[in-house]
């Protein structure tokens, strides 16, 4: 099992209730495992995107980017700009 932090920024903070959480998870493990993983664990975080832009370790991953334990994984709302 891996322990991966997670980290909820701006509206998406909002729907998980909460800016950081953690997930054991059954290695190998992958982005797209943790996400399924937060919304089974926080249910506000259902209403997330389906393919959430996200980050591994400070650096943006795809959702098939592997995860290992002690990893943080930051998901990400899209950012509006002018």
């Amino acid at each position: 099992m891996s322990m991966v932090r997670v980290r909820f920024f701006a509206s998406y903070a909002e729907l998980a209730g909460c800016e950081t959480t953690a997930v054991d998870l059954p290695l190998p493990a992958t982005v797209e495992d943790v996400v399924r993983r937060v919304r089974e664990q926080l249910p506000g975080t259902r209403a997330l995107p389906e393919r959430p832009l996200t980050a591994v370790n400070l650096r943006h991953a795809r959702l098939d980017a592997p995860v290992v334990d002690g990893d943080e994984v930051a998901l990400l709302p899209p950012l509006a700009g002018g």
